[in-house]
């Protein structure tokens, strides 16, 4: 299970709660989750919060921040990084 922390922009779809959680399956059975997984499993149950994540190359938009167990995911291995067990997902706006 994840939890994707949401900030107040982004809660109007997804009903206005402020954390969504998914199940995360991992690629194959020696591996953990991952950031990518989880979004994907996100992408089939919130479509239209997933697209504010993520352009259209699945990638983590410009302007989202993805703040994985403390650790920003842009710089742990990206969509990439491996989420533990109960992984909290903070998702923030970038600030300029």
């Amino acid at each position: 299970m994840v939890v994707f922390v949401l900030p107040s922009v982004l809660r109007r779809w997804v009903s206005g709660r402020t954390e969504v959680k998914v199940f995360a399956v991992s690629a194959d059975r020696g591996s953990p989750p991952t950031l990518r997984s989880a979004l994907d499993t996100l992408r089939r149950t919130h479509p239209q919060l997933e697209e504010r994540l993520r352009d259209e190359y699945g990638l983590i938009r410009r302007h989202i921040s993805m703040i994985v167990c403390g650790e920003n995911a842009r710089g742990v291995g990206g969509l990439d990084c491996a989420l533990p067990p109960g992984a909290e997902v903070y998702v923030l706006p970038v600030l300029a």
